[in-house]
């Protein structure tokens, strides 16, 4: 078992930062990679980014350039930096962790709400 716990969301104005941090415990030498994904109010879970064991990232289009995901290995927990922040942008971000290439295990989500 993994168990992700995700903290940093709040508010915060258009143009403004946030960083959202997923702590992971339990059998974390069993995934692949970390990511973030997010859901705003009517609308399915989106894939954000993905950071592998090797540390390779990738981002879905709309927030390249303006957001970035890293780890810190010795705290085993995984960031999401996200500068330049924008209205669309608002939704419950959720942390989740692969295995063997499936996004098997999730946080409880976090809140970010962008204002205009």
């Amino acid at each position: 078992q993994v168990q992700l716990v995700e903290s940093g969301g709040g508010l915060v104005q258009a143009g403004g930062s946030l960083r959202l941090s997923c702590a992971a415990s339990g059998n974390i030498f069993t995934i692949n990679a970390m990511g973030w994904f997010r859901q705003a109010p009517g609308k399915q879970r989106d894939w954000v980014a993905t950071i592998t064991t090797r540390r390779t990232t990738n981002y879905t289009d709309s927030v390249k350039g303006r957001f970035t995901i890293a780890r810190d290995s010795t705290q085993n927990t995984v960031y999401l930096q996200m500068d330049n922040l924008k209205p669309e942008d608002t939704a419950v971000y959720y942390c989740a962790a692969a295995i063997i290439g499936n996004w098997y295990y999730w946080g409880q989500g976090t809140q970010v709400t962008v204002s205009s």
